[in-house]
């Protein structure tokens, strides 16, 4: 049975032959195309210069660079067990980024070390990254041995420095190989110059790495990528991190809470029905009721679900020359999933060097430090000692990566540890007492298309009819609820979800909530809809944008135009017009009257007594 393939990453500082080693792999496998030696080795005799194996890797590069042959960051050999990769990670600071990149990938790694000068900084930041990536399967080579003759006492002494310093981080070499990469030395043959060295080779040392395996074992993490919507079907996408489910299951989707039983699994070039899936598999589910749910969402069981938190402890290597400070806003991006996170606190700077910490306000390009972030939305995440597959990520200012990081420490919201009580008062007894149902009637569209008339001509006509009534406008919310919150795309859509969840409680209370808010994008209001359940009623207030312009009842169009107001829905911000409203009522055509008068009929007819248990059959006996 062939082996699978194992992709490694070679990383070290930039003189301490990574690239010779490379060549040389390419070279004592086989896996070089024919007369390419021959070829560097003319080169480099018409140069006046001697052959050196990392020649072979500059002109590959070069041959890449003119779009020749294979691609360097992405380099293939194999051996008499398996085929590899190399994913090319550039030694030098400069190219940390792209070092993060490459061993984010790896399955296992190898780390070059000079024997002459050492485990430097260089090498030490490193194996700090590798640890931080989670790379586990590490093998130490330490090379240039001929320069030093091979001498045992040099290579203890590195070898139990290397050894301290991974062992302080909690890695643990596989082995540590002294090598000669220029002579070929211990890569694929032993060498007689090293008798008193007992371990593997290189070769044998990578034969010996396994894949890495997402345990089928572990707690069930389907972090949805996408839902597809090919027909009348809802297709959930995306890729099982860890555990498996199967076809029946009830999953839970952080960090919503909503519930639903798996009736089908969909995977990709698989005609026969699929019943279960694993870690591993990227795969489609349905479910047997509709849910709100969307990309960044985690499925998981309801026994074994991540912890959700607004406020968490990671630990993060910086990239970029702006330093990360305290106070300010990143992107988090874990698994599918992306937050706005502000830096709360910076814990400890720690020096790579000695691994000691200080504490500290910024963190600068290429540092390492323990810092807590806080996001207003609420997370689903792991430790990244339980499941690093959602335990770690990256932040992202603009479109740059600017650092990695594992998460530490969780602060789990309230929410977590809380048990719901029930009401000693039921929503049917509440509905009878009333007269009415409880509901949430969500009225969505542009600013001047007449939301807040209506809205308070609905709660005056429906409180002179004797029912439980109240709104919550956009406007008046600001003033005390959200008072904090600003005009971001992430500040409104708290806006909206800290409405629906007052809209919420006031519809358990058995009132008729009528929430009154442009709330322009569709997801937004689609969460609201997910927290309101069955007594979300979207009602789409409906006018054109010059209709509303002309009315400008707040003079905010005027303004916008003239650039005072920036990000103003319908000018320059979208709007996003319900796609399957309840309700749509046109005060583009309907005066004010009519308007109402039809709202009203909705009103009735949704939550009236007609929809009481009894009014019904009661209604059709007096019809009789």
């Amino acid at each position: 049975m062939p082996h699978s393939q194992l992709r490694i990453v070679i990383v070290g500082h930039v003189d301490h032959g990574k690239s010779t080693l490379i060549g040389r792999l390419l070279n004592d496998t086989g896996s070089l195309p024919d007369g390419k030696v021959e070829q560097v080795r003319e080169m480099s005799r018409k140069r006046g210069m001697p052959f050196e194996w990392a020649f072979v890797m500059d002109a590959l590069q070069a041959e890449r660079d003119q779009g020749i042959t294979i691609d360097t960051t992405q380099i293939h050999f194999k051996t008499a067990q398996r085929p590899y990769v190399i994913i090319d990670a550039p030694g030098h600071a400069e190219f940390l980024k792209n070092m993060v990149t490459g061993a984010s990938q790896a399955d296992a790694a190898l780390l070059v070390i000079d024997a002459g000068e050492g485990a430097l900084e260089q090498s030490r930041r490193h194996a700090f990254l590798l640890h931080l990536l989670g790379v586990r399967q590490v093998a130490v080579v330490v090379n240039k041995m001929d320069r030093v003759d091979f001498d045992e006492a040099r290579y203890e002494a590195v070898a139990k420095e290397i050894r301290d310093y991974l062992g302080e981080l909690g890695l643990y070499p596989k082995a540590v190989i002294p090598i000669s990469a220029r002579g070929g030395e211990n890569i694929v043959t032993r060498t007689d110059k090293a008798r008193w060295y007992l371990g593997p080779t290189v070769i044998e040392q990578l034969d010996a790495f396994r894949p890495q395996q997402t345990s089928p074992d572990q707690p069930l993490r389907f972090p949805l990528q996408d839902v597809y919507k090919p027909d009348d079907r809802r297709i959930l996408v995306g890729r099982i991190e860890s555990g498996r489910l199967r076809v029946g299951d009830v999953l839970r989707f952080a960090p919503t809470g909503a519930d639903a039983r798996v009736v089908g699994i969909e995977a990709w070039n698989h005609p026969q029905p699929v019943l279960s899936a694993h870690a591993g598999q990227s795969i489609g589910i349905t479910l047997d009721k509709r849910i709100f749910a969307e990309r960044g969402h985690i499925a998981h069981h309801l026994d074994a679900a991540p912890r959700i938190a607004h406020r968490m402890a990671v630990r993060l290597f910086w990239l970029v020359s702006e330093p990360l400070v305290v106070g300010k806003t990143y992107t988090l991006k874990i698994a599918t999933a992306e937050h706005r996170v502000t830096v709360e606190q910076v814990t400890a700077v720690i020096d790579v060097e000695d691994l000691t910490s200080t504490p500290g306000k910024a963190v600068h390009r290429n540092e390492v430090a323990e810092v807590v972030l806080r996001s207003r939305t609420p997370i689903a995440v792991d430790l990244a000692a339980d499941l690093p597959r959602t335990g770690r990520g990256v932040l992202i200012d603009g479109n740059d990566v600017v650092g990695g990081f594992l998460v530490v420490q969780i602060e789990e919201t309230a929410t977590a540890n809380i048990t719901e009580v029930s009401h000693a008062v039921s929503v049917e007894e509440r509905a009878q007492a009333n007269g009415h149902r409880g509901g949430i009637l969500w009225l969505t569209g542009l600013s001047g298309a007449g939301k807040s008339t209506l809205a308070m001509a609905l709660e005056r006509a429906l409180f002179e009819r004797g029912w439980q009534t109240f709104v919550l406008d956009g406007d008046n919310v600001r003033n005390g609820l959200n008072a904090g919150l600003g005009f971001s795309p992430e500040d409104r859509a708290e806006n909206i979800r800290r409405v629906a969840e007052t809209a919420k409680l006031f519809a358990d209370a058995g009132m008729v909530v009528i929430a009154s808010l442009i709330s322009p994008l569709r997801a937004d209001r689609a969460r609201a809809r997910a927290i309101g359940g069955q007594r979300f009623h979207e009602i789409h207030v409906d006018a054109d944008l010059a209709t509303c312009e002309e009315r400008d009842p707040k003079g905010l169009y005027r303004r916008a135009r003239a650039g005072e107001i920036a990000e103003f829905t319908g000018i320059s911000a979208p709007y996003e017009a319900p796609e399957a409203p309840e309700l749509v009522i046109d005060t583009g055509r309907l005066d004010r009257s009519e308007a109402l008068a039809r709202l009203l009929d909705y009103v009735d007819e949704a939550l009236g007594k007609a929809t009481l248990p009894g009014e019904a059959d009661r209604s059709s006996s007096w019809v009789i």
